[in-house]
Protein backbone atom coordinates (compact mmCIF):
# COMPACT_ATOMS: atom_id res chain seq x y z
CA UNK A 1 0.00 0.00 0.00
CA UNK A 2 1.19 3.42 -0.83
CA UNK A 3 0.70 6.30 1.18
CA UNK A 4 0.79 10.26 -0.55
CA UNK A 5 2.51 13.03 0.66
CA UNK A 6 -0.63 14.43 2.36
CA UNK A 7 -0.93 11.47 4.20
CA UNK A 8 2.33 11.27 5.40
CA UNK A 9 2.05 15.13 6.07
CA UNK A 10 -0.64 14.45 8.56
CA UNK A 11 0.66 11.10 10.05
CA UNK A 12 3.85 12.88 10.88
CA UNK A 13 1.90 15.89 12.77
CA UNK A 14 -0.28 13.97 14.60
CA UNK A 15 2.59 12.06 15.97
CA UNK A 16 4.65 15.05 16.80
CA UNK A 17 1.26 16.85 18.25
CA UNK A 18 0.89 13.56 20.62
CA UNK A 19 4.79 13.70 21.86
CA UNK A 20 4.12 17.61 22.55
CA UNK A 21 1.27 16.95 24.86
CA UNK A 22 2.87 13.92 26.97
CA UNK A 23 6.47 15.98 26.92
CA UNK A 24 4.58 19.03 28.07
CA UNK A 25 1.96 17.29 30.70
CA UNK A 26 4.83 15.57 32.33
CA UNK A 27 6.84 18.84 32.32
CA UNK A 28 3.85 20.23 34.34
CA UNK A 29 3.10 17.55 36.58
CA UNK A 30 6.61 17.08 37.64
CA UNK A 31 7.50 20.57 37.97
CA UNK A 32 6.45 20.59 41.75
CA UNK A 33 8.60 17.41 42.42
CA UNK A 34 11.81 18.87 40.60
CA UNK A 35 11.36 22.18 42.62
CA UNK A 36 11.10 20.20 46.06
CA UNK A 37 14.42 17.69 44.55
CA UNK A 38 16.11 21.52 43.99
CA UNK A 39 14.81 22.44 47.39
CA UNK A 40 16.36 19.40 48.78
CA UNK A 41 19.69 19.35 47.11
CA UNK A 42 20.07 22.96 48.64
CA UNK A 43 19.02 21.87 51.76
CA UNK A 44 22.33 18.88 52.31
CA UNK A 45 24.61 21.02 50.55
CA UNK A 46 23.92 23.77 53.51
CA UNK A 47 24.00 20.68 55.97
CA UNK A 48 27.20 19.46 54.89
CA UNK A 49 29.53 23.19 54.76
CA UNK A 50 27.91 23.62 58.13
CA UNK A 51 29.83 20.41 59.16
CA UNK A 52 26.64 18.95 60.06
CA UNK A 53 26.73 15.73 57.91
CA UNK A 54 29.73 13.85 56.43
CA UNK A 55 31.20 13.17 52.80
CA UNK A 56 29.45 10.91 51.60
CA UNK A 57 26.75 10.52 54.10
CA UNK A 58 23.45 9.47 52.93
CA UNK A 59 20.48 10.24 54.59
CA UNK A 60 16.30 9.79 53.53
CA UNK A 61 14.27 13.25 53.02
CA UNK A 62 13.12 12.63 56.26
CA UNK A 63 15.73 12.60 58.34
CA UNK A 64 17.44 15.67 55.80
CA UNK A 65 14.67 18.16 57.04
CA UNK A 66 14.58 16.97 60.24
CA UNK A 67 18.32 17.67 60.66
CA UNK A 68 17.73 20.85 58.95
CA UNK A 69 15.05 22.09 60.72
CA UNK A 70 17.06 21.06 64.23
CA UNK A 71 20.69 22.98 63.80
CA UNK A 72 19.84 25.82 60.77
CA UNK A 73 17.56 29.03 61.25
CA UNK A 74 16.95 30.40 57.49
CA UNK A 75 16.77 34.07 58.02
CA UNK A 76 16.03 36.70 55.31
CA UNK A 77 18.08 40.60 55.44
CA UNK A 78 18.06 43.22 53.72
CA UNK A 79 20.99 43.60 51.38
CA UNK A 80 21.20 47.16 52.00
CA UNK A 81 20.59 47.99 55.50
CA UNK A 82 21.59 44.58 56.85
CA UNK A 83 18.30 44.16 58.87
CA UNK A 84 16.34 41.38 59.54
CA UNK A 85 13.55 41.13 57.53
CA UNK A 86 10.00 39.86 58.26
CA UNK A 87 7.40 40.47 55.85
CA UNK A 88 5.78 37.71 55.36
CA UNK A 89 7.79 35.45 52.86
CA UNK A 90 8.82 32.45 53.77
CA UNK A 91 13.31 31.72 54.51
CA UNK A 92 12.18 28.25 53.90
CA UNK A 93 10.98 28.57 50.04
CA UNK A 94 12.67 31.85 49.02
CA UNK A 95 14.62 31.28 45.88
CA UNK A 96 17.33 33.80 46.22
CA UNK A 97 18.26 32.98 42.84
CA UNK A 98 14.90 34.06 41.22
CA UNK A 99 14.73 37.16 42.99
CA UNK A 100 17.94 37.98 41.49
CA UNK A 101 16.42 37.49 37.70
CA UNK A 102 13.50 39.43 38.88
CA UNK A 103 13.32 43.30 38.25
CA UNK A 104 10.72 43.88 40.62
CA UNK A 105 12.62 42.01 43.80
CA UNK A 106 16.57 43.09 42.83
CA UNK A 107 18.80 45.80 41.67
CA UNK A 108 21.30 46.79 39.27
CA UNK A 109 24.80 45.72 41.13
CA UNK A 110 27.86 48.49 41.74
CA UNK A 111 30.52 47.67 39.79
CA UNK A 112 32.34 45.12 40.51
CA UNK A 113 35.02 42.19 39.55
CA UNK A 114 32.54 39.40 40.75
CA UNK A 115 30.69 39.84 37.34
CA UNK A 116 27.55 40.16 39.29
CA UNK A 117 24.86 42.38 37.18
CA UNK A 118 22.02 42.46 39.92
CA UNK A 119 21.84 41.89 43.75
CA UNK A 120 19.02 40.77 45.32
CA UNK A 121 16.77 43.25 48.18
CA UNK A 122 16.25 40.65 50.06
CA UNK A 123 19.24 37.79 50.85
CA UNK A 124 18.92 35.23 52.62
CA UNK A 125 21.07 34.16 55.58
CA UNK A 126 21.54 30.59 57.25
CA UNK A 127 22.18 30.83 61.02
CA UNK A 128 23.84 27.47 62.54
CA UNK A 129 22.14 27.07 65.90
CA UNK A 130 24.13 26.38 68.71
CA UNK A 131 21.63 25.81 72.31
CA UNK A 132 19.57 29.54 72.79
CA UNK A 133 22.31 31.09 70.97
CA UNK A 134 23.99 30.76 67.21
CA UNK A 135 27.00 28.56 66.34
CA UNK A 136 28.26 30.35 62.83
CA UNK A 137 26.83 31.42 59.53
CA UNK A 138 26.05 30.58 56.40
CA UNK A 139 25.47 32.89 53.21
CA UNK A 140 25.18 32.03 49.97
CA UNK A 141 27.80 33.45 47.42
CA UNK A 142 27.85 33.22 43.60
CA UNK A 143 30.40 35.17 40.52
CA UNK A 144 31.86 34.38 37.63
CA UNK A 145 34.38 31.98 36.90
CA UNK A 146 36.33 31.36 33.34
CA UNK A 147 33.00 29.52 31.81
CA UNK A 148 30.28 30.24 34.06
CA UNK A 149 28.49 31.34 37.37
CA UNK A 150 29.66 29.36 40.49
CA UNK A 151 27.15 29.21 43.05
CA UNK A 152 27.79 28.29 46.36
CA UNK A 153 27.70 28.69 49.79
CA UNK A 154 30.26 30.17 52.40
CA UNK A 155 30.24 29.35 56.49
CA UNK A 156 31.69 31.48 59.00
CA UNK A 157 32.11 30.33 62.67
CA UNK A 158 30.93 32.42 65.54
CA UNK A 159 33.45 34.93 65.15
CA UNK A 160 32.24 36.28 61.64
CA UNK A 161 35.68 35.59 60.58
CA UNK A 162 37.15 32.70 60.77
CA UNK A 163 36.33 30.37 57.19
CA UNK A 164 34.41 27.36 58.77
CA UNK A 165 33.91 25.75 54.70
CA UNK A 166 32.81 26.38 51.46
CA UNK A 167 31.05 24.15 48.67
CA UNK A 168 29.86 25.20 44.88
CA UNK A 169 27.09 23.35 44.27
CA UNK A 170 26.32 24.47 40.55
CA UNK A 171 28.92 26.07 38.06
CA UNK A 172 30.43 25.20 34.34
CA UNK A 173 34.24 25.11 34.55
CA UNK A 174 36.31 22.79 33.19
CA UNK A 175 36.76 19.31 35.14
CA UNK A 176 40.15 18.72 36.25
CA UNK A 177 40.71 22.49 36.29
CA UNK A 178 38.70 24.97 37.50
CA UNK A 179 36.09 22.14 38.16
CA UNK A 180 38.80 21.47 41.04
CA UNK A 181 36.69 23.32 43.11
CA UNK A 182 34.49 20.67 44.17
CA UNK A 183 37.65 18.73 45.12
CA UNK A 184 37.26 17.57 48.64
CA UNK A 185 41.44 18.60 49.48
CA UNK A 186 41.28 21.87 48.06
CA UNK A 187 38.03 22.74 49.78
CA UNK A 188 39.23 21.77 52.98
CA UNK A 189 42.39 24.37 52.79
CA UNK A 190 39.65 27.04 53.21
CA UNK A 191 38.86 25.29 57.17
CA UNK A 192 40.08 28.00 59.93
CA UNK A 193 41.32 30.81 56.99
CA UNK A 194 40.51 34.21 58.26
CA UNK A 195 38.19 36.72 56.35
CA UNK A 196 39.29 39.72 57.63
CA UNK A 197 42.53 41.65 58.38
CA UNK A 198 42.80 44.11 61.38
CA UNK A 199 41.56 46.72 59.73
CA UNK A 200 38.51 45.33 58.90
CA UNK A 201 38.90 44.95 55.28
CA UNK A 202 38.32 41.69 53.54
CA UNK A 203 41.80 40.21 53.47
CA UNK A 204 41.17 36.29 52.43
CA UNK A 205 42.25 35.47 49.03
CA UNK A 206 43.22 32.27 46.24
CA UNK A 207 46.90 32.81 46.02
CA UNK A 208 48.23 32.19 42.46
CA UNK A 209 50.65 28.82 43.68
CA UNK A 210 51.05 27.82 47.32
CA UNK A 211 49.39 29.98 50.17
CA UNK A 212 51.86 28.10 52.54
CA UNK A 213 51.04 29.39 56.43
CA UNK A 214 49.41 32.99 55.16
CA UNK A 215 46.13 32.99 57.40
CA UNK A 216 44.06 35.11 55.12
CA UNK A 217 44.92 32.70 51.97
CA UNK A 218 44.41 29.03 50.20
CA UNK A 219 46.29 27.69 47.50
CA UNK A 220 45.47 28.36 44.00
CA UNK A 221 44.05 25.78 41.43
CA UNK A 222 46.80 24.59 39.37
CA UNK A 223 45.82 25.55 35.38
CA UNK A 224 42.41 27.35 36.46
CA UNK A 225 44.10 31.51 37.37
CA UNK A 226 40.80 32.35 35.77
CA UNK A 227 38.64 30.60 37.69
CA UNK A 228 40.89 30.94 41.30
CA UNK A 229 40.73 35.26 40.81
CA UNK A 230 36.86 34.59 40.23
CA UNK A 231 36.90 32.92 43.69
CA UNK A 232 38.56 35.58 45.57
CA UNK A 233 36.17 38.41 43.55
CA UNK A 234 33.23 37.09 44.67
CA UNK A 235 33.94 36.31 48.39
CA UNK A 236 35.49 39.64 48.68
CA UNK A 237 32.40 41.65 46.65
CA UNK A 238 30.12 39.27 49.32
CA UNK A 239 31.62 39.96 52.50
CA UNK A 240 32.36 43.32 51.75
CA UNK A 241 29.73 46.81 51.75
CA UNK A 242 27.34 45.73 49.08
CA UNK A 243 27.26 41.75 49.49
CA UNK A 244 26.49 41.31 53.39
CA UNK A 245 28.85 43.23 55.04
CA UNK A 246 26.25 45.36 56.43
CA UNK A 247 24.52 42.82 57.99
CA UNK A 248 27.65 40.97 59.66
CA UNK A 249 28.73 44.43 60.92
CA UNK A 250 25.18 44.33 62.99
CA UNK A 251 25.33 41.19 63.67
CA UNK A 252 28.76 41.37 65.44
CA UNK A 253 27.56 44.42 67.33
CA UNK A 254 24.30 42.72 68.43
CA UNK A 255 22.05 44.59 65.91
CA UNK A 256 21.35 42.04 63.56
CA UNK A 257 18.82 40.24 66.07
CA UNK A 258 19.46 36.65 67.82
CA UNK A 259 17.94 33.37 66.46
CA UNK A 260 14.17 33.23 66.72
CA UNK A 261 13.34 36.89 67.33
Amino acid sequence: MQYGKRYTILFSAAVCGVFAVLVTGSAVLLKDRQEENLRLDRIKNVLAVAGLTKPGQKLERAETLALFAKNIEPRLVDLKTGDFVADGTDPATYDQRAATSDADRSFAAPENRAGLVRLPKLAIVYLIKDGAGYGGLLLPIEGKGLWSTLYGYLALEQDLNTIRGITYYQHGETPGLGGEVENPRWKAGFHGKKLFGPDGQVAFFVKKGLAGDDPHAVDGISGATITSRGVTYMIDFWMGDHGYGPFLNKFKAGGGGQPGE
